[in-house]
């Protein structure tokens, strides 16, 4: 046998101790243990917060704390939804139903949420709990998936809740607050299941436009045709077609497309973004006024300036949704490796567009700001988180904002008083630096080049 070579027993002792170090480290990483759970009474108390139980107590003081300030507000909340029930009562005892038989201000599956509660009550009172019911129902749901979201879900859940109280009630009380869940889950499924995430945001949007910034965004962000057709375009058609088919079986006609000649009769609303120069013009000209619209049940700027911004902004709102959808198509093919990066921003992009550019400024319109957010925290990579906190604070503030607008001090407001129309002015202000912040961040994604190792790829 050949003689065995002498040990350097010095370096076999490091080789070891560095091979137990490595192995350490790797089961630091992949095993719940130290490393995922530190020690500490802060880390003791992040872990109390972020747990199931506290999550869902959370949950429950948010809405209950809701509810009751939805009751104590009254009319001003649940106003819309009165107008909700008289459409369903009416169709169910008359046959006359919204979009079947006349004109009505929203999409046709509209219908299905807005009759519900008309199904199971006999009184106003037993169809605001149905209908208070339904929309926490779709919250809860939305925050679950949320919750269960690896690996920052939990987090995100107690953003939306802190979002919703800032929002204040207004949610409970419009359509709103049915489809600002459904763009939630849209985005979650958005990246594993692109075509539910597609025939979900468009059921959301045939109940109300709004849903249909997520479609426009996983179109602009397709890598290829044939992902395109599959995975955005034949989904939200099937949706499409059972929609518009069991409306013309009802009788609609035209009338399924009325949704969009409502829009177009509106004026200028008076707490819109582009109705903040007619607002603060208040202040030193008396000769700016803003009047009831009793056909629509909303406040606007009187006066042939404000129709004419108002025109202007019909033509102007879907060239924004466009040039949005291109700036993220050309982000999307620059920035593969940052696929759901850009698609949030795209959405997030896509909904303030719909209310920076939108002559019609519900403050309800707030609450589909938030689901980009939500879900950002959950899904951005690694490398854009940090990107996603001022938007996060920011709307905070623009929600909390909206709240003090609608319905603390509506009132003053549109008695023109002035410190309310400059916490007005601010609000929309917000909005518009929001919007330019995720314009500012897909631009320089659009500008920037793909990483040599998708180029590397590409070529191979």
């Amino acid at each position: 046998m050949p003689p065995e070579p002498p040990r350097d027993t010095e370096r076999d002792t490091e080789r070891d101790t560095e091979r137990d170090t490595e192995r350490d480290t790797v089961r630091r990483t992949v095993t719940p243990g130290a490393a995922a759970r530190p020690a500490g009474p802060r880390a003791a108390l992040e872990r109390a917060v972020l747990s199931g139980p506290a999550l869902a107590a959370g949950f429950v003081l948010a809405h209950l704390w809701l509810v009751l300030d939805a009751v104590s507000w009254r009319g001003q909340i649940y106003g819309d939804v009165t107008l909700y029930e008289w459409w369903a009562r009416n169709g169910l005892s008359t046959g006359q139903w919204p979009v079947l038989d006349y004109d009505w201000v929203y999409p046709a599956a509209a219908l299905v949420p807005v009759t519900l509660p008309a199904l199971v009550t006999v009184s106003t009172l037993g169809y605001e709990v149905v209908w208070t019911a339904l929309v926490v129902a779709l919250d809860a749901v939305a925050v679950w998936r949320l919750a269960r979201s690896a690996p920052r879900g939990r987090v995100a859940a107690w953003w939306w809740l802190l979002f919703l109280v800032a929002l204040g009630p207004i949610f409970l009380g419009r359509l709103d607050g049915v489809v600002a869940p459904i763009i939630v889950l849209a985005l979650l499924w958005a990246g594993p299941r692109p075509a539910v995430a597609a025939a979900v945001a468009t059921l959301g949007a045939w109940i109300k436009i709004a849903p249909g910034a997520v479609v426009v965004a996983l179109a602009a962000t397709a890598r290829r045709g044939r992902d395109l057709l599959r995975e955005v375009v034949v989904p939200g058609a099937l949706v499409s077609v059972a929609v518009v088919g069991l409306a013309l079986l009802g009788g609609a006609g035209e009338r399924a497309w009325s949704v969009f000649g409502q829009q177009e009769a509106r004026t200028l609303q008076a707490e819109s973004v582009a109705a903040t120069w007619f607002s603060v013009a208040r202040l030193w000209d008396p000769t700016v006024r803003i009047a009831y619209n009793d056909v629509i049940y909303t406040y606007e700027v009187q006066g042939d300036a404000a129709r004419q911004v108002a025109s202007a902004l019909d033509g102007l709102l879907p060239v924004a949704v466009l040039a949005v959808a291109a700036l993220a198509w050309m982000a999307a093919r620059r920035r593969p490796d940052l696929a759901a990066d850009v698609l949030l921003l795209a959405a997030a992009a896509e909904l303030l567009a719909l209310i920076v550019f939108n002559k019609v400024g519900s403050p309800q319109f707030i609450a589909w700001i938030g689901p980009p957010v939500a879900a950002a925290l959950v899904l951005a990579g690694p490398g854009a988180r940090h990107v996603w906190s001022p938007p996060a604070a920011g709307m905070l503030l623009v929600a909390l904002g909206t709240q003090v607008l609608y319905p603390v001090a509506y009132g003053e407001f549109l008695a023109g008083e002035p410190w309310m129309v400059v916490a007005a002015a601010l609000r929309n202000a917000g909005l518009v630096v929001l919007l330019a912040g995720a314009l500012w961040r897909l631009g320089v994604l659009a500008a920037s080049r793909r990483p040599r190792v998708e180029v590397a790829a590409a070529h191979g």
